[in-house]
């Protein structure tokens, strides 16, 4: 059973969280605190598999008890729960599993909970079956937990880049690297310095000017640039 701790200065707010994961879920709450001094204490001697971190509390804030937290050899997943949207992108560099608006949305908190509790069973798995099967994208603020399979493409642009799925655009703050380290290189090509390209969701290769490509993905109008220095590999990849 996932055990889980609650930083939260607010008791109604404290009472409904407690109220929705005892409701949705099995994990077990194993305490809650209203300051974030006495939660860092807490977690010195205790081992939780999940943190639902208010960022509005005594003594240290919620963003900087992550930070300590970040550092644990043993990291629990931290889930943060807060009225101010503008640490989204504070908390995704901190590689919270999740970012939740207060009001707090009962259906958005069910689809979060299935999800932590889904890690339990990937932990049970032996370690060569564990693969990351999605990554967390940033939109309007707010961090979506996205299947890898789900996106098509993505798109350089300085230290932040631009990740496509069917339906949206989000962005991630880091550069096309990184993000490709990421990703499952059986399934994602670089094509170009600023692209990148789920070969999966490839519709069309059409030949371009000095013998390179360009792509076609499905349900998708844009283009994706194959550069000339790597045609080769894209070729041997495509069997061209």
């Amino acid at each position: 059973m996932l055990k889980a701790l609650i930083v939260e200065d607010e008791y109604l707010a404290r009472e409904e969280l407690t109220y929705l994961i005892e409701r949705h879920s099995n994990i077990e709450i194993v305490a809650t605190f209203d300051d974030g001094l006495e939660a860092f204490k807490y977690l010195q001697a205790h081992k939780v598999d999940i943190a639902f971190l208010d960022i509005n509390v005594p003594s240290i804030d919620g963003m900087l008890l992550a930070r300590n937290i970040h550092q644990f050899s043993e990291k629990p997943h931290i889930v943060f729960t807060t009225a101010y949207k503008e640490f989204a992108v504070d908390a995704f560099e901190l590689e919270a599993f999740d970012y939740l608006l207060k009001p707090l949305n009962e259906k958005r908190i069910v689809g979060l909970l299935a999800k932590l509790e889904a890690t339990q069973v990937a932990q049970t798995q032996p370690p060569e079956e564990i693969k990351a099967k999605t990554i967390n994208l940033i939109k309007d603020n707010r961090i979506f937990v996205t299947a890898i399979d789900d996106i098509y493409y993505a798109m350089a642009n300085e230290k932040v880049t631009s990740v496509f799925t069917k339906d949206d655009a989000f962005i991630v703050p880091f550069t096309m690297s990184e993000l490709i380290n990421r990703l499952p290189q059986q399934h994602f090509f670089r094509t170009h310095r600023s692209y990148c390209v789920n070969t999966d969701k490839i519709q069309e290769i059409i030949p371009w000017v000095n013998c390179t490509y360009q792509l076609k993905v499905h349900d998708i109008g844009s283009e994706i640039p194959v550069s000339r220095s790597n045609i080769k590999a894209f070729r041997e990849l495509m069997k061209l």
